[in-house]
């Protein structure tokens, strides 16, 4: 057997498939990250319907559903995406050597591991909740540690780097907060670690990723694009985010909204100045400038929402806003990136295939869904409508992308 072997040339024995996954950081953390989508969703759409039809209610879960579903999606299945793809790009972004398995691996194991002792705690074992929170941070804590390293060597040179590690940390503080929660019963410690797994951590690695990667591969792909990512822009997106945050945490939510019409206009100004209608004969770079589009969608919500709150005293919309920014931007986002990663890493063409358009355009019908759930009558039955639809929609998609992680690259060459 060669570290090349696996699915495509007919070895499926698992010594073989897990070999083939631990060749780069991104064939095994994406793999964990697909199926953790799959799994995780079909939890919480299990759960939605047995909120509205309870004859097919689950066992309750040892902490309320709707944070287990937060802290999974936000920590977990999207954390193991991204350090996916940071512990293969760090290196390269700063011209170090490559991390070998004896890095990547723990990293995996410790979050996958945990991720799944918290999925299995959700039926009722509250001992498995905190195992796997606490080998989730370990995982965290290691991985941090790891690029860090990459940082020190650098001499810090890199603000997309850095910006990214700074949303790291913050991240690495949320996780530990749900798990002192665990310990405590503070839900104050939950309601922060979800808000910080929101805006503290996903929504500057997602804007740091999208600000240096979508100009450089527009740049790639049509001969004599602008490169708009200028360091002011992220800066002040950093400063905005963080004083939405901390509103979050004090609960002043009648003073965010000039905060959210600013970050709702800075991101609409970003996303005009990418261009985004000269990419719409290149599928695999459109997608990107869709994904981003729902950005300012999202900030554009929160503010209507905060102004109606001052004016009024009522939260109307409800969970609108944060849903048009996590399952809009968020998951339009992850389909979009890792479906270029994806290809580009395994040695296929640069190309969004049918099936990963079609998840693609199955997320966007399912935001639009989840967020009209909020105001349309009955509206547990449309959540769980749109939980259900999120499945069939990645269905495909992760089926494939497990086929790839599990097969030699396509060009013949390792990794």
């Amino acid at each position: 057997m060669t570290a090349q072997s696996g699915p495509g040339d007919g070895n499926f024995t698992p010594s073989a498939m897990l070999a083939l996954l631990a060749t780069a950081p991104h064939r095994l953390l994406f793999f964990a990250g697909a199926s953790g989508v799959l799994l995780s969703m079909a939890w919480w759409a299990a759960w939605l319907v047995g909120t509205r039809w309870p004859a097919l209610a689950l066992p309750p879960p040892p902490v309320p559903a709707g944070w287990a579903h937060a802290i999974g999606m936000q920590y977990q299945v999207l954390g193991l995406f991204i350090f996916g793809f940071l512990l293969t790009v760090f290196p390269r972004w700063m011209g170090q050597p490559a991390f070998g398995r004896r890095h990547y691996v723990p990293v995996a194991g410790a979050i996958f591991a945990g991720y799944l002792l918290t999925l299995a705690s959700l039926f009722g074992f509250p001992l498995l909740l905190h195992a796997g929170v606490v080998l989730t941070l370990l995982g965290w804590i290691t991985g941090c540690l790891l690029l860090l390293r990459v940082l020190w060597r650098d001499g810090a040179t890199q603000y997309h780097a850095l910006s990214i590690w700074a949303a790291l940390a913050l991240g690495g503080v949320g996780l530990a907060m749900f798990a002192r929660y665990l310990h405590t019963g503070d839900a104050r410690l939950a309601f922060g670690a979800i808000k910080i797994g929101t805006f503290g951590f996903l929504l500057p690695v997602y804007a740091t990723v999208a600000h240096r990667m979508v100009p450089f591969f527009a740049q790639a792909a049509i001969p004599g694009h602008a490169m708009f990512r200028p360091g002011w822009v992220l800066a002040a997106f950093w400063v905005l985010v963080l004083v939405h945050l901390m509103g979050e945490l004090a609960h002043a939510y009648a003073w965010l909204w000039p905060v959210d019409l600013a970050l709702a206009l800075l991101t609409i100004y970003w996303w005009w100045r990418w261009q985004p209608l000269r990419t719409r004969g290149i599928r695999l770079l459109w997608v990107l400038h869709l994904a981003f589009a729902w950005l300012p969608v999202a900030f554009a919500l929160y503010a209507l929402q905060g102004a109606i709150y001052a004016a009024t005293g009522a939260f109307e919309l409800g969970r609108a806003p944060v849903h048009a920014l996590t399952v809009g931007y968020f998951g339009s986002m992850l389909v979009a990136m890792v479906t270029r990663v994806t290809q580009g890493h395994s040695g296929r063409p640069l190309e969004m295939g049918r099936v990963a358009w079609a998840c693609f355009l199955g997320v966007q019908a399912v935001s639009v869904l989840r967020i009209a759930a909020e105001l349309l009558p009955d509206s547990p039955a449309w959540m769980a409508l749109a939980a259900v639809g999120w499945l069939l929609a990645f269905l495909p998609w992760v089926l494939r992308s497990l086929w790839i992680y599990l097969s030699p690259r396509a060009d013949g060459t390792p990794g």
